[in-house]
C-alpha cells in the first residue's frame, strides 16, 4: 500500500545551472531544477503546497525563487540575504511570498556573529515582518545561534534533524539544546535529508527523540529535492516513505505534513 503523501513539502530547491553561482559553492548541480519540474514532482506525489529553501550555492540571488512564488501561490520561500539589506526590499519579498531568511552555515569555516549590530538589525527586521530564520548547521554550532535568534524574538526553523553527530548522537550538547529550544515554543525542526546522515541507521532514533519533545506541533517534513550531490541516488518517493518510517503514527504524521506546516508557512 502506498504511503499517504504529506500536504506540504517544506524543503526543496529550485534553480537553473546558468544562474550566477557563488564563488564558495560546495556543489555544482549537473542539471536544472526548474520551477516546472518541482511543480510536476509535487503533483505526481499528491503534495499540494511547497516551501523553497534558498540554495546557498547561488548566494543571495533569490530572483528565481521570487519568480516561483509569484507564479505559484501554492509556494512559499526563504531567502539568503546580506545583513545590510534594506527593509523595503524585504517588504516586497514578503508581498511576493517569502516567509523567512536562511542561514546556510554548515559549510562555513567560521559562522557570523549574530550579536553584531548589522545582524541584530537584520533579526529585528525579520521579527517585524513576522518571518522566521531557517538555520542549517552542525549541532555543535547550533547553541549560540539559537540563543541569539531566540533573544531577538524571532521564530526559528532548524534543518535536517539539527544534524546530531555520532558517537554522542542524541546526547550531544547541541541536540539537547535544540530539544530545550523546542520546549520553549518558538523553534521547529525539519525531518528532512535523512539520507545525508552518517550513519543513516541512526536517523530513526533522532526522529524518536524529537517526537518525544515536539510531537506533531513543532516538526515539519521536507523532501530536500533535487537531492544536491545525491541527484541519482535518492527519489522523491523514497523521501515520502522515510517520513512513515520516522513517524509511525499516521495521525502525528498528518499533523507534521499538514496542519503544523500550513500554520507555520501559510497562515
Amino acid at each position: 500500500m502506498a504511503t499517504e503523501a504529506p500536504l506540504v513539502d517544506t524543503h526543496f530547491h529550485v534553480y537553473t545551472t546558468d544562474m550566477p553561482i557563488a564563488g564558495d559553492a560546495w556543489h555544482r548541480p549537473p542539471e536544472d531544477a526548474t520551477i516546472e519540474r518541482v511543480i510536476r514532482t509535487l503533483d505526481d506525489h499528491g503534495v499540494l503546497f511547497g516551501v523553497i529553501a534558498a540554495a546557498s550555492i547561488y548566494g543571495d540571488y533569490n530572483d528565481y525563487s521570487r519568480l516561483a512564488v509569484r507564479t505559484h501561490k501554492r509556494l512559499r520561500a526563504t531567502a539568503i540575504v546580506r545583513p545590510t539589506i534594506d527593509p523595503y526590499t524585504l517588504e516586497g519579498m514578503k508581498a511576493d511570498g517569502f516567509v523567512g531568511i536562511r542561514f546556510q552555515w554548515r559549510y562555513l569555516e567560521r559562522t557570523p556573529d549574530l550579536t553584531a549590530p548589522e545582524y541584530q538589525l537584520l533579526l529585528r527586521r525579520v521579527r517585524d515582518l513576522d518571518w522566521h530564520v531557517h538555520l542549517h548547521d552542525n549541532s555543535d554550532r547550533l547553541p549560540p545561534a539559537m540563543a541569539a535568534i531566540e533573544a531577538a524574538g524571532v521564530r526559528l526553523v532548524v534543518d535536517h534533524f539539527g544534524r546530531p553527530r555520532e558517537p554522542q548522537g542524541v546526547n550531544c550538547p547541541g541536540f539537547r539544546a535544540l530539544l530545550a529550544a523546542i520546549e520553549r515554543g518558538r523553534t521547529w525542526v525539519k525531518l528532512s535529508a535523512g539520507y545525508r546522515m552518517e550513519p543513516a541507521s541512526k536517523v530513526a532514533g533522532y526522529a524518536a527523540e524529537l517526537l518525544k519533545v515536539a510531537g506533531g506541533d513543532r516538526l515539519v517534513w521536507g523532501s530536500d529535492w533535487p537531492f544536491a550531490a545525491f541527484e541519482t541516488k535518492v527519489t522523491y518517493a523514497q523521501t515520502v516513505a522515510s517520513l512513515a518510517e520516522w513517524v509511525p503514527d499516521p495521525a502525528v504524521r498528518r499533523k507534521i505534513g499538514g496542519e503544523t506546516a500550513l500554520r507555520l508557512y501559510f497562515s
